[in-house]
């Protein structure tokens, strides 16, 4: 055991891989990769601030503790730990690279394939979810909610061990002809293997909700109401902005799958494919917001609050007027879930 762990402390073996795999290599500091750097982590500030204004609104809101939103909530979890994993990644990129321990560069990025795992599962689960609702399976029982952290339980268990397979021995230290190219501590095959479980999923989501608007298009009138169609709308711009995002990505490993070392030019930009990844992180919690007014309503309120503090206490007490009514039907991702009516206030019965 101690052999095969014995080269992650060695400092110079990052440096014998890249060497190995890069033409060139970043020993300085340039202006433009400091600005783009600042540019990034300035996004992934963004990332954490959006995603964890969401996890607030979902986790305070007994409104929003339905299965969907709860799934929703763990895609938002996986955005923002993905928004501090591509932090860690930038600081530690560049020149800095070549200092690092292969164990600490296995920490940089098996963080960020672990929560690229866990945003996969999470569009599973809605996609499930989804599927469930409209074939009215009655899947939940009683004890719905301890079924639900199960299985997002075990889908960032599963991400931990799908991220984690580096660090445990799938890695090329010690064979560099077998080394990725974009990931040079990473085995060609490993990287290959993530890829294709990830396709494959997608394309199963894919033909989950392929399925979804079939049955929809199909039943009768309550089934394929606006409401439901809304909500389907909601979850399949999440998901095709997924696709959109990462797709460049996951074209660039499978070519670093298919060329020999140094022959194919396009590897050695790959960050900015991965760069431009990141942006699902980001559009996520807008496209929740933007389709449902009352999820809206709930990330915004701190601002508001601070906003009715800021204009003296006149003003924080609320507006009068405003009556508490029971909710019905206020957004497309609140339409079509099953969850219990509660209190808002009037003007929250908005239709999006």
């Amino acid at each position: 055991m101690g052999g095969l762990y014995s080269e992650y402390l060695n400092s110079n073996k990052v440096l014998e891989h890249y060497n190995y795999t890069k033409e060139t290599l970043d020993t300085q500091e340039t202006p433009s990769r400091q600005v783009a750097s600042a540019f990034i982590i300035v996004l992934c500030c963004a990332i954490v601030i959006e995603n964890l204004l969401v996890l607030i609104a979902v986790a305070r809101n007994s409104k929003f503790h339905s299965a969907m939103y709860l799934f929703l909530g763990n895609l938002a979890a996986s955005d923002l730990l993905a928004g501090m994993a591509f932090v860690a990644n930038t600081l530690l990129s560049g020149p800095v690279t070549l200092h690092l321990t292969p164990l600490q560069w296995f920490a940089r990025e098996g963080s960020a394939f672990i929560t690229l795992s866990a945003s996969v599962f999470s569009l599973l689960a809605i996609a499930i979810e989804r599927h469930v609702a409209i074939a009215k399976v009655k899947l939940y029982g009683s004890d719905k909610s301890c079924r639900m952290l199960l299985l997002i339980g075990a889908s960032w268990l599963i991400s931990l061990v799908l991220g984690g397979l580096p660090i445990l021995g799938w890695n090329c230290l010690g064979h560099l002809e077998a080394c990725s190219t974009v990931l040079p501590l990473y085995a060609k095959h490993y990287v290959l293997c993530v890829v294709t479980i990830f396709s494959v999923i997608l394309l199963a989501i894919v033909a989950l909700y392929i399925r979804i608007y079939c049955v929809v298009r199909s039943s009768h009138a309550d089934l394929a109401g606006p409401q439901t169609l809304a909500l389907l709308k909601t979850v399949t711009i999440v998901l095709g902005v997924f696709i959109a995002c990462w797709l460049p990505a996951f074209s660039v490993l499978l070519l670093d799958y298919a060329c020999p070392v140094r022959s194919c030019p396009v590897l050695y930009k790959a960050h900015y494919f991965f760069a431009f990844a990141t942006l699902n992180s980001l559009l996520n919690p807008v496209i929740y917001t933007w389709r449902s007014r009352d999820l809206r309503r709930e990330v915004l309120r701190p601002l508001q609050c601070w906003r009715r503090g800021a204009g003296g206490p006149g003003q924080r007490d609320g507006t009068p007027g405003h009556r508490l009514l029971p909710l019905r039907s206020s957004s497309s991702l609140e339409r079509g879930t099953h969850m219990p009516t509660s209190p808002t206030f009037l003007e929250g019965n908005t239709v999006v």
